[in-house]
C-alpha cells in the first residue's frame, strides 16, 4: 500500500496541476475581474482561495458520499458531468450579463462637453464623465459586491473530475490515512496552481493601460468569461 500511496500522491499532484492549467475557467475570471473591479492583491487572493476550496470541496463531498453509499465510479461521474453542465451555463449566463452591463456602464461613462459663461463675457468649455473610473475605485471599496459570491456559486458546481478516481482506490483499500492525504495533496496543488497563475497574470494585466478604452474593462471581462463558459460546455476544457 505504501508504494501505491506514493504513486497516488504523484498522480494527485500531476492531475491537480494540469487539470487547473488546462482549464481557463480556473483563472481567467479572477484575472479579468481583478482588473475591471480594481480588486487589491489581497482581495484577489482571498476570493481565489475561497472559490478554489468550494471547487475542490464539492467534489470531495460528492466522492466521499459515493464511497459511503457504495456508488460505482460511473454513477459518481454522471453526477460530476451534470454539475459541469450547470457550472458551464452559469459561466455563460454570468459572462453575458456582465458583458452587457459593462457596455451600458461604458456608454454612461461617455465624456461630454459643458459650456460656461463668466462675468465679462468670457466663455469656456470642459469635458467630463459622470462615472469616471477613479470614482469607481472608491465606490467599489465602500459597497459590497455580489460578484465574489456569484463566482463562489459557479465554482461549487464546477467539478474536479480527476479527483474522483483518486479517491476510489484508498477508499477501497480501507485506508483513511491515504484518503486524507490524496484529498489534501490534490486540493493544495489545485488551489496553489490557481493562485500562481492568477497572481502572476494579475500583476501583468494591472500594468496595462487601455487608455480611452479603459471604460470597457467590464465588458471585456464579461466577454472572456462568456467564452470560458462556451469552451467548458462545448470543448470540454
Amino acid at each position: 500500500m505504501e508504494s501505491s500511496l506514493f504513486i497516488l500522491l504523484g498522480s494527485a499532484v500531476t492531475l491537480g496541476f494540469f487539470h487547473t492549467l488546462l482549464g481557463p475557467d480556473h483563472f481567467i475570471p479572477f484575472i479579468l475581474l481583478s482588473k475591471s473591479r480594481n480588486w487589491s492583491y489581497a482581495r484577489t487572493v482571498w476570493i481565489t482561495i475561497c472559490c478554489g476550496m468550494g471547487h475542490v470541496g464539492s467534489s470531495v463531498i460528492l466522492g466521499l458520499t459515493g464511497v459511503l453509499f457504495g456508488w460505482s465510479l460511473n454513477h459518481i461521474s454522471l453526477f460530476e458531468n451534470s454539475r459541469g453542465n450547470i457550472a458551464a451555463w452559469l459561466l455563460i449566463t454570468f459572462g453575458t450579463i456582465y458583458m452587457l452591463w459593462g457596455f451600458i456602464k461604458a456608454r454612461k461613462n461617455k465624456p461630454h462637453t459643458h459650456w460656461h459663461m463668466h462675468i465679462g463675457g468670457v466663455v469656456h468649455k470642459h469635458e467630463h464623465m459622470h462615472t469616471a473610473s477613479h470614482l469607481h475605485i472608491h465606490e467599489s471599496a465602500k459597497k459590497g459586491s455580489l460578484t465574489p459570491w456569484i463566482l463562489f456559486l459557479i465554482f461549487i458546481f464546477g467539478p474536479c473530475e480527476p479527483l474522483i478516481p483518486l479517491l476510489i482506490y484508498p477508499a477501497a483499500q480501507g485506508s483513511t490515512f491515504g484518503l486524507i492525504l490524496v484529498i489534501l495533496v490534490f486540493s493544495l496543488t489545485t488551489i496553489l496552481t490557481m493562485l500562481g497563475i492568477v497572481l502572476f497574470s494579475t500583476m501583468g494585466i494591472k500594468l496595462i493601460s487601455l487608455g480611452k478604452y479603459e471604460k470597457y474593462t467590464h465588458a471585456i471581462a464579461g466577454a472572456f468569461i462568456l467564452m470560458c463558459g462556451i469552451a467548458v460546455q462545448y470543448l470540454g476544457l
